[in-house]
């Protein structure tokens, strides 16, 4: 009988600790430019900190909605500056965003003999060029931009398929529903894509600046400790070396 309480005692303290392990976790929403970086950079956070991570990965403004709608995330890493503000606005965070680093544009292609350039978009060649939808997805915006710049925009505009993401604009590219199409540099340089497709760097003259902002949440206090813990790892050292590793710019001071 004793064994058995004692068998009883250790199973109740088991299931107490992953209930707590699994309330200490933190609900990070990032942005899908990110995914790649940010897979690396939590992993790193947990062995720093011992602290978990579950990451939420979709386009800014889909998380914007679902974080003003109550989606219990306690950070949330943007592709723009633009949605973190709108949320500091409504009172959904603690502090003002900042800058954790500066996106890059690519034009990519996952067929052999197309060379990414401007010119080519115009081609018979291109029946499909991807970018993520410019009204959520700062990528899909500064890729319209730069189609303006050239005056190639009204010339392909019927060419244009819109991924909800950064994400499903690369299943569009990989799968080569698209033949062409921008996306953000992370994703190219990305141990799981390297090497994949042919891509080139648009200037960065060409579209406006992609400043990414992070904020901590104000939904759950009780976490907003560790959230501050992971908002100062991203300004570390270590994370902008990876940041700097998946193509963003980064300040060092």
């Amino acid at each position: 009988m004793q064994k058995i309480r004692f068998l009883i005692f250790i199973g109740l303290l088991l299931i107490t600790a992953c209930r707590q392990q699994q309330s200490d976790t933190l609900h990070i929403a990032v942005a899908a430019n990110m995914q790649f970086a940010m897979k690396e950079l939590s992993k790193e956070f947990t062995h720093q900190t011992g602290i978990a991570c579950d990451l939420i990965i979709s386009s800014s403004g889909k998380l914007t909605a679902q974080i003003k709608e109550g989606a219990p995330f306690d950070v949330f890493v943007s592709a723009d500056m633009k949605y973190p503000n709108e949320l500091f606005t409504s009172g959904h965070t603690t502090k003002k965003p900042k800058i954790y680093a500066y996106g890059k544009l690519v034009m990519w292609s996952m067929i052999d003999d197309i060379k990414p350039s401007i010119t080519i978009l115009k081609s018979p060649q291109i029946k499909h060029i991807a970018l993520a939808n410019p009204k959520t997805a700062p990528y899909g915006a500064a890729a319209i931009e730069v189609l303006k710049k050239y005056d190639v925009y009204n010339d392909v505009k019927d060419k244009l398929v819109f991924g909800e993401s950064i994400s499903q604009t690369n299943q569009f590219i990989i799968s080569k529903s698209a033949e062409i199409g921008f996306t953000s540099k992370s994703v190219v340089v990305s141990p799981e894509i390297k090497g994949e497709g042919n891509w080139v760097d648009v200037k960065e003259t060409d579209y406006p600046a992609i400043a990414q902002g992070i904020v901590i949440l104000k939904n759950d206090a009780t976490k907003q400790t560790n959230a501050t813990i992971f908002y100062d790892f991203l300004f570390s050292a270590s994370a902008k070396k990876i940041l700097e590793n998946y193509g963003y710019l980064v300040k060092r001071q």
